[in-house]
């Protein structure tokens, strides 16, 4: 096995307070408590209240934050920010900035140093002038980060526009900002090149499926979701995040394919959104995810 550090395990704090936890969600630091507890090295943060949200916490609110997450060993991944007020593609590009530079003070604080974005914005045909501007806020938005220290991913998934594996490509080569990166989740990847889940006509697949994918976006991949899928759709939006071993992924292919555009990451978030069975899945998660790593690794090696 390689001496190389191995990539960092962090829970997706959105997992214990939307779909079926929307009702009675965990308050953030009950989510922390069991993270440690079954093992996770850190949280990311979902900035949906109740959970963290930007324009609520103060320098000294961020201050006892830092204090607890250290009390419990935990790091942070990445922040992923309640942006709903200001899609990027039908919003002028200040008002968006508006947004990010808030959140960017909040990062500022925590020591976070990756931000998720997403295009917030329905499936739908491809307007190039409503593309550009996208790309063109993104462009902005990126930069602002980037001066701020922080890398800005965006997770396409089939409940957001823009989720056919051309587009994607395309708004990556659009922004051109070396700052903008994606973010791979494996069941979204899925469910865009296996089962084109909300393409609308015409689904666009990829014969080599997830792993195909995953070569064709390395080059510009910044952050990974792990969670298993088979291609269903949670409450027709988005896509079915299951349980490791119930959907249809091939890990060790995914993260042979992705190289070392996975293994060079400093985290590995566990993406249980919308999953009933989280408290006691999450749990085995761990075990699972550290396997992966240390084969993929150890391939790497050989």
């Amino acid at each position: 096995m390689s001496d190389e550090a191995a990539p960092r395990i962090a829970l997706g704090s959105w997992a214990f307070a939307f779909g079926p936890f929307a009702a009675d969600p965990w308050n953030f630091d009950r989510l922390c408590g069991y993270a440690a507890e079954v093992g996770y090295d850190g949280v990311e943060i979902n900035g949906f209240r109740p959970h963290p949200h930007d324009e609520d916490f103060t320098p000294a609110d961020c201050a006892r934050l830092r204090d607890r997450l250290a009390e419990l060993g935990l790091g942070v991944s990445a922040y992923a920010p309640d942006l709903h007020s200001t899609p990027p593609a039908d919003v002028p590009a200040a008002d968006y900035l508006a947004r990010i530079e808030s959140v960017l003070t909040f990062c500022g604080r925590m020591g976070i140093s990756t931000l998720r974005v997403d295009s917030i914005s329905p499936p739908g045909p491809v307007d190039r002038s409503r593309l550009e501007h996208l790309a063109g806020t993104w462009r902005q938005a990126a930069g602002r980060c980037a001066d701020a220290g922080v890398r800005m991913v965006w997770e396409f998934e089939p409940g957001f526009w823009l989720n056919r594996p051309s587009h994607v490509q395309e708004l990556i080569h659009t922004v051109a900002h070396q700052n903008f990166t994606v973010l791979f989740d494996t069941s979204h990847a899925y469910a865009g090149a296996v089962a084109g889940a909300r393409h609308g006509d015409a689904p666009e697949l990829l014969a080599g499926g997830v792993a195909e994918y995953a070569r064709l976006l390395a080059p510009y991949v910044g952050h990974l979701h792990l969670i298993d899928g088979d291609g269903s759709l949670h409450d027709e939006e988005t896509s079915a995040h299951l349980p490791f071993g119930t959907g249809k992924l091939d890990f060790d292919g995914i993260i042979a394919a992705l190289g070392r555009a996975a293994l060079d990451l400093d985290w590995w978030t566990v993406d249980f959104c919308f999953c009933p069975t989280t408290e006691r899945d999450a749990a085995t998660a761990v075990p699972f995810v550290r396997t992966l790593a240390d084969r993929a690794r150890s391939g790497a090696t050989r």
